[in-house]
């Protein structure tokens, strides 16, 4: 159980209900976009797992954060975005609060509040955006913005998987 890689649901970035590093993306970013997205589906694949047991599933995104900070070499995923952020010098900072978003996957089912849902998308949904936006080298005070529009796109994912959540019940 020690390769996060086995864990994919196989879902790619074509498959996903949004463009990832679409033709519109300049290509100099198109690589280093792929690389965030093949880490982060990976480690919401594992969050998401049905079998795995939540000891598992924390195990794994320990891991992947492991070595991404660069403490092992053992999973493409990490390795890949560690090398991609390098070579942009850039810090893992947004993938690492992505991190937290799968932790909290694993670890908390309901949200309450409002202020709860929020504090969610501040780890699952903002840190995609700010992703993009340090990519394309935007200055921070362009995070405000892009944290609304990024919380907003993830309330309506989860309001139309709502159906779906409630017949799998």
């Amino acid at each position: 159980m020690t390769n996060a890689s086995e864990w994919r649901s196989g879902k790619g970035h074509r498959d996903e209900n949004f463009p990832v590093a679409s033709w519109i993306i300049h290509p100099r970013h198109r690589a280093l976009i792929l690389a965030f997205y093949n880490f982060v589906r990976t480690a919401d694949d594992i969050a998401d797992h049905a079998t795995l047991s939540g000891d598992e599933k924390l195990a794994l995104l320990d891991l992947l954060e492991a070595e991404l900070l660069g403490k092992g070499d053992s999973q493409v995923e990490a390795v890949n975005l560690r090398g991609a952020l390098a070579e942009r010098g850039m810090p893992p900072r947004h993938a690492l609060d992505v991190l937290i978003a799968f932790r909290m996957d694993v670890t908390k089912l309901r949200y309450e509040t409002w202020d709860e849902v929020i504090h969610y998308c501040r780890y699952s949904a903002m840190p995609v955006g700010r992703f993009m936006l340090d990519v394309h080298g935007e200055d921070t005070s362009t995070w405000t913005a892009s944290d609304a529009l990024c919380a907003g796109l993830q309330i309506n994912n989860h309001l139309q998987d709502c159906g779906k959540d409630f017949r799998d019940l």
